[in-house]
């Protein structure tokens, strides 16, 4: 049976002293300190080696060790930057000959050492099932009530998943216009096409499909509109009750209380519906490139984590149907 590790030596308990006295570190700073001197010095321990002359090379060693016992990039990164700290420190007694007599540190052992790449998150998508669930929601508050707000609701938020716009591009939009006038307007709408054209990010232009139930939702906006004679100063396809172009966080409120209302178990915001387009596309088409370019992506390496997603739901339908994926009871 191993020995325990000894306690932290006078050093690294007058460091900690420092940080106290002279930084100020707040208590739960300095114990944040203390837990990772104390890992460094039981792996130092582990190895039959002196926490004080430390070599890089075991220093990449212990990190390595400390990933492979599943402690997050983050966590990592937060513990080599108090060995750091406390190997600067260190350096700084030793060159000044202050407590120390034999030990000259020439290099900070974890200076040139990282943590692992932390990896990206998914984006969060809805579930086919979800999102057709919040568009008949939508539609279904814009049959009932026939008001400005609902009606409207339902096109954008139809749109919004249709196309996968960014909430920018689709507040850019505008009413159909003069070609003289598409120069210095956002992004249109071609009723005949059946097609969206918006400016994207880097000022590049694209031009997206508009999906069948999108544009019934559309025209019915349209219709009310006309119907309402509503006379707006604003060239805007979305607007507010007041005639003005429609606010992002107007359009955030909304979607948000929909999504409640039809019992959406996750906080839903518009670009969530572009994650949801994007994810939908690639499940039913495997075309990656034909969603680079509706995404209005720069670089494929963006919509590559789309095929993530992809897989995630894939995994999910072999873990429920498959008979062998199910666990045995014992």
């Amino acid at each position: 049976m191993s020995q325990p590790p000894p306690d932290l030596p006078p050093l690294a308990q007058a460091y900690l002293h420092e940080l106290h006295v002279l930084r100020q570190l707040s208590p739960h700073t300095l114990t944040a300190y203390q837990h990772d001197l104390r890992q460094l010095q039981l792996l130092a321990h582990e190895d039959g080696s002196n926490l004080l002359s430390a070599t890089n090379a075991q220093v990449r060693r212990w990190a390595a060790r400390l990933h492979a016992k599943n402690q997050s990039p983050r966590s990592i990164a937060r513990v080599l930057s108090a060995w750091r700290g406390w190997f600067d420190w260190l350096g700084q007694q030793s060159a000044e000959k202050k407590r120390l007599n034999k030990i000259h540190l020439l290099t900070n052992p974890v200076a040139d050492v990282k943590a692992p790449k932390r990896s990206k998150p998914l984006p969060k998508a809805l579930s086919v099932e979800q999102a057709i669930a919040l568009v008949q929601q939508a539609q279904s508050e814009a049959a009932e009530k026939q008001d400005l707000d609902s009606i409207r609701d339902a096109a954008l938020i139809e749109l919004l998943y249709s196309s996968g716009l960014r909430l920018s591009e689709l507040l850019g939009i505008d009413v159909l216009i003069s070609r003289d006038r598409k120069e210095a307007s956002a992004g249109w709408l071609d009723w005949d096409a059946a097609e969206v054209t918006v400016l994207g990010k880097g000022g590049k232009r694209r031009s997206i499909p508009v999906g069948l139930p999108a544009m019934n939702a559309l025209r019915a906006w349209r219709n009310f509109q006309q119907a309402a004679d509503l006379q707006s100063p604003s060239p805007a396809l979305f607007i507010s009750a007041k005639g003005q172009r429609l606010a992002p966080r107007t359009v955030q409120a909304r979607l948000r209380t929909l999504a409640i209302r039809a019992g959406l178990p996750t906080h839903v915001h518009p670009h969530m519906l572009r994650h949801s387009f994007a994810s939908h596309v690639l499940q039913s088409s495997h075309d990656l490139r034909a969603v680079q370019e509706m995404l209005g992506h720069a670089s494929i390496a963006s919509t590559q984590i789309y095929t993530a997603l992809d897989f995630q739901h894939l995994a999910q339908a072999y873990d429920l149907a498959h008979p062998r994926a199910k666990p045995s009871k014992a």
